[in-house]
């Protein structure tokens, strides 16, 4: 596949993923994830769902995303790798913007594409 259509899988993903945080919707998110996907949030990984719904479920009312598409990159016909900018925010006054790097991998599963890795770090601009 050619590195536009790569980034249109991962758009697709990536703006549901940004909806469903800001409108602070943690089974919106989990369903977004593969059932077996690594996630490392800025506290402990976990593995599977429900560790990403109990993350999600556990921030802030008022915290949004926004992303930055950086690289795309087909590893298998059915699997997807990201390079994302990402930066939340949160409710007026409450916190200070939070930059970071987020790396995620797509992989199709019955014709769905859900994120199957997810892993955040502090973002060197």
């Amino acid at each position: 596949m050619n590195d536009h259509l790569d980034r249109a899988v991962l758009r697709g993903v990536l703006d549901a993923w940004r909806e469903a945080v800001d409108r602070h919707l943690p089974d919106q998110v989990a369903d977004l994830f593969a059932e077996d996907a690594v996630f490392q949030g800025l506290h402990p990984y976990s593995v599977g769902r429900a560790g990403v719904k109990e993350y999600y479920a556990g921030q802030p009312m008022g915290m949004t995303v926004a992303y930055d598409l950086l690289r795309a990159r087909r590893l298998a016909d059915d699997v997807v790798l990201a390079w994302v900018a990402v930066e939340f925010t949160f409710a007026a006054g409450t916190r200070a913007p939070l930059p970071l790097a987020l790396t995620v991998i797509a992989r199709r599963d019955r014709g769905t594409w859900r994120i199957a890795h997810y892993h955040v770090s502090p973002r060197i601009d």
